[in-house]
């Protein structure tokens, strides 16, 4: 499995510099930052709201295995017991109803470590859709919602590990 700087990196046309970069800020700088605020304007907001019922399927379809390895190989104690928060959420952000602060704090019981593990395997869930436009631009959305994810885990990680 890639890792998530990698992942960030493909996903969303960005060095792995410039997300390590990302990466590094604080929660609040990198949700301000012209970065986040640069990939988050690039979605395609028109093409995923079109093809929604594509990615609900898919969701419906890949995020029960996802949610099982969480529980099962991460030991993730709360797990959503279907996929349709997950795709209710994704909907809400592309409707402007939810925020990266609601999706940051939603994760904050997920380990660390858990959070920047689980991104690979996340966006991954969309390598199955044939249409290339499609997949590439719903990855693209997963991995930009991640990125304050990550950095959220690491920071809490530097917070309780400092060096």
């Amino acid at each position: 499995m890639p890792s998530t700087v990698s992942v960030f990196s493909q996903h969303l046309g960005i060095s792995e510099n410039q997300v390590n970069k990302i990466l590094s800020q604080s929660l609040a700088d990198c949700l301000k930052s012209p970065e986040l605020q640069q990939l988050l304007e690039s979605l395609d907001i028109r093409k995923l709201k079109e093809t929604l019922p594509t990615a609900g399927a898919v969701l419906q379809k890949r995020l029960p295995p996802f949610y099982d390895w969480l529980k099962n190989e991460l030991g993730v104690a709360r797990v959503p017991d279907s996929p349709d928060h997950t795709t209710t959420w994704v909907i809400g952000f592309l409707n402007h109803t939810e925020t990266l602060n609601h999706l940051v704090k939603l994760h904050r019981p997920v380990p660390p470590s858990a959070v920047e593990a689980s991104v690979p395997r996340l966006v991954a869930t969309f390598d199955g859709v044939e249409d290339e436009a499609i997949r590439q631009e719903w990855q693209k959305a997963i991995a930009a919602l991640c990125v304050p994810l990550v950095v959220d885990a690491r920071q809490r990680e530097t917070a309780t590990n400092p060096v």
